[in-house]
């Protein structure tokens, strides 16, 4: 279960009990259970159905915070603007980007920014938006977790976006074995030669805090980690 979310005056939402920078309790936001719900459905919006709630995305998957506000209240009648904002700034992949809240935080000499601002899903869509190309470094070694029933195909065909515009890599092996964990109780992890496609002019872009994403990594780059 994540952590609850709190909000201090000073320093603004953190997770836990007390606020990392100065130790203070803080106001209460949102329990840890509604924090993975509101989550999941603000993740879901903006990857995968964004009609379905009430939005409409730019070609770059941007969308008025204000109205993914009203979407989330209409969902949840316990979600309002504080609890979006919380689970936004918060969360710990860094799935989500919001524009215009540090302009408005330093105008107005205080740390309420309610609506403003855009906001859209930092990386996993399955709806068509074109997301441009950071500068951030890339390790030389990725890593994906996946169900060792896959391994066969990932052998054969490497590693396609299936569902969504782009194949997900993860920094580390643990990131990785968590992911595989979605898909079965053994994950097994492939190690990316992300250097050699590189050089190569494959791009590979990192996405969030520690996501990162390509078109494709043919077999030649994938090598199978042994756990023995």
């Amino acid at each position: 279960m994540p952590d609850p979310i709190r909000r201090c005056p000073d320093h603004g939402f953190f997770e836990g009990t007390a606020c990392p920078t100065c130790d203070v309790a803080g106001v209460h936001v949102l329990g840890g259970k509604r924090r993975r719900q509101l989550s999941k459905y603000v993740s879901g919006a903006l990857r995968h159905f964004p009609d379905d709630a009430g939005l409409e995305l730019d070609s770059s998957g941007w969308t008025p915070f204000a109205a993914l506000v009203d979407a989330v209240e209409k969902q949840y009648d316990w979600a309002d603007a504080d609890a979006l904002a919380g689970v936004v700034t918060t969360d710990p992949k860094g799935r989500f980007e919001r524009t215009g809240v540090e302009e408005t935080a330093t105008a107005s000499g205080t740390g309420d920014v309610d609506k403003v601002g855009r906001i859209r899903a930092a990386y996993g869509h399955s709806v068509d938006v074109s997301l441009e190309a950071t500068d951030a470094p890339v390790p030389e070694t990725l890593y994906h977790g996946t169900a060792p029933r896959n391994v066969a195909a990932i052998r054969e065909d490497g590693l396609r976006p299936m569902s969504r515009q782009t194949v997900h890599l993860s920094g580390t092996v643990a990131e990785a074995e968590a992911v595989g964990r979605r898909h079965a109780d053994d994950p097994v992890v492939f190690a990316v030669d992300a250097a050699a496609m590189g050089e190569d002019g494959r791009r590979v872009v990192k996405r969030g805090t520690g996501t990162y994403t390509t078109d494709r990594v043919p077999p030649r780059y994938l090598t199978l980690l042994d756990d023995s």
